[in-house]
C-alpha cells in the first residue's frame, strides 16, 4: 500500500509566480539547512520551469542571490540526459548558463551526472559521489534538505518513466534507466532516495498537465503508468508550486492553497 501523504498545493497566476514561489523555497531552504546542519543538499532537476527560477536565483537585482549562503550549498541533480555537459539536452548545461556562471558557487559544491559516460557507469559513479558527500556507510541512504522535481505530460518525474525498470528498483541510489518510448537512456535518482527528502516539491505548469496532475493527485493508484504518483515522502508531506492552467482540474483551493489526502 502506499504510503498516506498530505499534498499541498499553491496556485499561481502566472509561470512567473510560480518560478518567484519556486526561488523562495529554494533560498529559504538554502539557508534553514546551512543553520541547522551547517551544509545544504539539494537536489533540482531541469526543464522550463526552473530555468527562470534559476534566473531569478542569480538577478543581482533580486533579494535571492545574496540571501542563499552559496558556500554553505551542495547542489546535486535529480537527473540528466546521457549527453555530453555541453549539449543544449543537457540539465547541467541549462544551469550552468542561467544559474552557476553568475553565482558564487565553488566548482567543488557543484556535484553533476556525467551524462557523457556509458549510463551504467555515470550512475554507479554518481552513487559513489553521493556516498561520499553525505558520508554514507552501508545500506546508508542520503536524505537531501530538498528535493525539486517536475512532472512530464506523461506523468513521469525525474527519469522515472511509465512502465520503465527504474520503477522497480529500492536497492540503489542512482540508476541508468532505458526509456524506450524516447529510444533513450537517463540517469536518475531512485524513487526510494526522492522520498528521503525532507523536503519534496514538484513545479508544474501549463494546461497540458492538469489532465495528468488530476490523475496523479485523485486517481486510483496505477505508478507504473503516472510514476508521479509513487513520491510520497517518508515526512507524510507533499508540496506543489503550481500555475493556474496545471491545476485547473484540481478542488478550487481555499485563497490560493488547497490540499488532498493521497491514499
Amino acid at each position: 500500500m502506499p504510503r498516506q501523504t498530505t499534498a499541498t498545493y499553491h496556485v499561481y497566476t502566472t509561470p512567473a509566480d510560480v518560478a518567484r514561489a519556486a526561488a523562495e523555497l529554494f533560498a529559504s531552504s538554502v539557508t534553514a539547512a546551512a543553520a541547522a546542519r551547517g551544509v545544504a543538499r539539494i537536489a533540482i532537476s531541469g526543464g522550463t520551469t526552473p530555468k527562470a527560477m534559476f534566473a531569478l536565483l542569480a538577478d543581482p537585482a533580486q533579494p535571492f542571490a545574496k540571501q542563499v549562503p552559496w558556500d554553505k550549498l551542495d547542489l546535486y541533480w535529480v537527473d540528466e540526459r546521457c549527453v555530453a555537459p555541453d549539449d543544449a539536452e543537457s540539465n547541467y548545461r541549462m544551469t550552468n548558463e542561467t544559474l552557476l556562471s553568475k553565482v558564487p558557487l565553488a566548482p567543488e559544491h557543484i556535484h553533476r551526472m556525467e551524462g557523457e559516460l556509458e549510463p551504467e557507469v555515470a550512475a554507479a559513479r554518481y552513487e559513489a559521489a553521493i556516498r561520499n558527500g553525505f558520508k554514507l556507510e552501508g545500506a546508508e541512504t542520503p536524505t537531501f534538505d530538498l528535493v525539486m522535481l517536475g512532472m512530464g505530460d506523461d506523468g513521469h518525474t525525474a527519469s522515472l518513466f511509465p512502465h520503465t525498470e527504474a520503477l522497480n528498483e529500492m536497492a540503489h541510489i542512482v540508476v541508468a534507466n532505458h526509456v524506450p518510448q524516447k529510444d533513450t537512456w537517463r540517469i536518475t535518482l531512485t524513487w526510494p532516495v526522492i522520498n528521503q527528502g525532507r523536503e519534496v516539491a514538484f513545479l508544474i505548469e501549463g494546461e497540458k498537465k492538469a489532465q495528468v496532475l488530476h490523475e496523479v493527485l485523485e486517481g486510483p493508484y496505477q505508478p507504473e503508468t503516472y510514476p508521479s504518483q509513487i513520491i510520497r515522502p517518508a515526512s507524510g508531506k507533499l508540496t506543489l508550486l503550481l500555475d493556474q492552467m496545471a491545476a485547473a482540474k484540481l478542488p478550487a483551493p481555499q485563497g490560493s492553497t488547497g490540499t488532498l489526502e493521497l491514499k
